[in-house]
C-alpha cells in the first residue's frame, strides 16, 4: 500500500469522524451514552464482518495461527482503548458542550508523541512539535473555547484523549505485525459493543422503541464512523507513524466545524477560519518538512 493511499484513508476517516460529532450529540436525546455506543459499534461490526469473510478469512487463519497470543492481546488493547475513549467522550457530552469536548479531545495530538517518547524511547522527528502547537492553537480558535466555561465533563474528555492516544499508538504497533485491516476493525468494534452493552444493561434503560427514535444518528455513527472510519484509520497507519497520524486526525475539528456550518447553519467567524488555517498548516508541516529535509540533507 502506498503512502498516498494511506494519506487519503486518513483524510477520509477524519472527515467521517468530524461529521459524526453531530450524530453523537443529537443521538442521545432519548437514550443513554452506553446504549448509543453499544448499538452504534455493533452495527459497525455487522457492516464490516461480511467483508472480513469475503476478503480476509484465509489470511486471518494463517496469521492468527502463527502468533495467536500477540494478535489477541493487541486486538484487545486497541478495542479497550477505543471503548474507553469513545465511552468517556460520549458520557462527557452530557456534562459539557461540543465546543469544550472538541477542544479537549484534540489533546491526543501532543499526548501521542509524548507517550511514544517516554515509554518507547523512539525518536520523534522535530517537525512534529511545531505541528502539534499549531494544531492546539487551531483547536482553541476553532471551538470558541475562549468563550466557554470549564465544566466537570471536560475532565472526562481529557481522560478520553489519553485513551484515544493509546488507541492510535497500539494501532500503529499492530498494523506493522498483521496485514488484516478489516479483521482488526471488526474485532475492535465488537469489543466496544460488548463492553458498552454490559454497562448499558446495568446502568441504563435499554428500550427498543427509544433506540429506534435515534436510528438515523445511530446508523450514520455506526456504519460510517464505528465501522468503516476505524478500518480506514488502520489503512492510514500502515504507512504513517502514530505521531504524524495524530496530527492529521486533528482535522476532525475542521470537518466538524464545516459540518456544523453546512448542516446546522452555524455561523463561522474569523476565529473559526483562522483555527482551520492553523490546523491545516500543522498537518502540512508534519508531512512536508520531513520530505524537504530528506531531499536536501
Amino acid at each position: 500500500m502506498s503512502k498516498t493511499i494511506s494519506l487519503l484513508s486518513a483524510l477520509l476517516c477524519t472527515f467521517i469522524w468530524g461529521t459524526t460529532f453531530i450524530a453523537q450529540d443529537t443521538g442521545m436525546d432519548n437514550i443513554g451514552p452506553f446504549t448509543f455506543n453499544a448499538v452504534r459499534f455493533f452495527i459497525g461490526f455487522l457492516a464490516i464482518t461480511p467483508l472480513v469473510l469475503l476478503f480476509e478469512i484465509k489470511k486471518f487463519k494463517s496469521e492468527f495461527k502463527s502468533d495467536t497470543k500477540t494478535f489477541v492481546n493487541l486486538s484487545f488493547l486497541i478495542g479497550l482503548s477505543l471503548f474507553l475513549g469513545s465511552a468517556l467522550q460520549q458520557v462527557a457530552l452530557l456534562y459539557t458542550d461540543v465546543a469544550n469536548a472538541a477542544f479537549f479531545t484534540i489533546f491526543y495530538v501532543p499526548l501521542v508523541p509524548i507517550i511514544i517518547f517516554l515509554f518507547k524511547r523512539t525518536s520523534i522527528h522535530w517537525s512534529v512539535w511545531p505541528s502539534v502547537v499549531l494544531c492546539l492553537i487551531g483547536g482553541y480558535l476553532l471551538t470558541n473555547f475562549y468563550d466557554a466555561t470549564v465544566r466537570l465533563g471536560d475532565s472526562l474528555v481529557i481522560l478520553g484523549a489519553l485513551f484515544w492516544s493509546t488507541h492510535i499508538i497500539f494501532t500503529g504497533i499492530i498494523v506493522n505485525k498483521y496485514n488484516l485491516p478489516l479483521t482488526l476493525g471488526a474485532a475492535q468494534t465488537f469489543i466496544v459493543a460488548l463492553f458498552s452493552f454490559v454497562i448499558a444493561f446495568i446502568y441504563e434503560e435499554f428500550v427498543y422503541l427509544e433506540i429506534m427514535k435515534e436510528v438515523n444518528s445511530i446508523l450514520y455513527a455506526g456504519i460510517l464512523s464505528g465501522g468503516f472510519a476505524f478500518v480506514l484509520q488502520i489503512y492510514a497507519q500502515k504507512n504513517i507513524t502514530p505521531a504524524p497520524a495524530a496530527i492529521i486526525f486533528s482535522l476532525e475539528g475542521v470537518f466538524a466545524t464545516i459540518a456544523a456550518w453546512f448542516i446546522l447553519n452555524q455561523i463561522l467567524d474569523i476565529n473559526n477560519l483562522l483555527g482551520c488555517l492553523f490546523i491545516l498548516c500543522g498537518v502540512l508541516l508534519s508531512q512536508l518538512l520531513p520530505l524537504v529535509q530528506k531531499k536536501y540533507s
